[in-house]
């Protein structure tokens, strides 16, 4: 049996984990953790459970995620007419990261609760681009683009912080088990495999755009400020995890660079970090 930390280990740990904690859940409204359910939409301890669970690869997938989504002309539009995103990326952030908390491992009804939610909002997100082409959050194929390349960043910062080796049968697992989530959205289509996954990818490669709205929306998530200066280092080292993430042609029409010679550098403190968040998170035995 493990021997018990000391006091100060103890402290560091617990605030550690207080602060992610206190980041992921809105303390103002009474958010607590979401609880695990044996009734979850994705089964429970498979491949979208492990990845999801990663808090670093997450974040760092979550960056770079969205930047892909906004090189998209509708999806920037979506978030550029009808959401609060460049006063409050933090809070975005947030209530993206609970969604996918409950619809990975809340119970079903919970799951789908969230899912009606998230529909009944988009119902009243549409539009028209600058050009005057018309936009709408429910077309099943910008769901789709939208859960493309959330699962796909989500699972190369899993792969990259937590598991390197990850075997390709588990990869498309993990693509196998979140379909659900994006087909109760309404997306179509739904890749259900990497090499599915990767087809989709190329497929709307040729749809993606950069302009002054993706670039404002670009400098705004890699520049933000961190909610207390202390945390300024670590984002910083988020922000250049999440830019190396990315895939090679999306940080091209970004404007952005990888770090260079500087990567290996930039991902081994990125892997220390998501080390240390696991370390802190980790269920600890009570002692007897």
């Amino acid at each position: 049996m493990p021997s018990p930390a000391s006091p100060s280990v103890e402290k560091l740990r617990r605030a550690i984990a207080g602060g992610v904690v206190g980041f992921f859940n809105d303390a103002a409204t009474g958010q607590q953790p979401i609880k695990p359910s044996d009734d979850a939409l994705c089964p429970p301890g498979g491949a979208a459970w492990k990845v999801h669970a990663d808090l670093a690869g997450m974040m760092v997938g979550g960056v770079a995620a969205l930047l892909w989504q906004m090189l998209h002309p509708r999806a920037l539009a979506g978030v550029w007419d009808h959401s609060d995103f460049r006063r409050n990326m933090h809070g975005r952030l947030r209530n993206t990261a609970r969604f996918i908390a409950v619809t990975t491992y809340g119970a079903r009804d919970e799951a789908e609760a969230a899912i009606a939610r998230v529909r009944r909002i988009h119902d009243h997100v549409h539009g028209t681009l600058p050009d005057g082409t018309p936009y709408d959050a429910n077309d099943p194929r910008l769901l789709a683009f939208v859960h493309l390349a959330g699962s796909a960043m989500f699972l190369a910062g899993y792969r990259r912080f937590a598991n390197p080796v990850m075997p390709l049968a588990e990869r498309d697992a993990y693509w196998d088990e979140v379909a659900i989530i994006a087909e109760k959205l309404g997306a179509d289509p739904v890749p259900r495999s990497e090499a599915e996954a990767e087809a989709l990818s190329r497929e709307f490669l040729p749809e993606l755009r950069a302009d002054e709205r993706s670039r404002t929306i670009r400098d705004i998530i890699l520049n933000a400020p961190p909610q207390r200066l202390r945390l300024f280092p670590v984002q910083r080292l988020l922000m250049r995890s999440a830019t190396d993430l990315l895939p090679r042609e999306v940080r091209r029409l970004h404007g952005l660079r990888g770090s260079g010679l500087a990567t290996p550098a930039v991902g081994a403190a990125t892997y220390s970090l998501a080390s240390t968040l696991r370390w802190a998170l980790a269920p600890r035995e009570r002692s007897a």
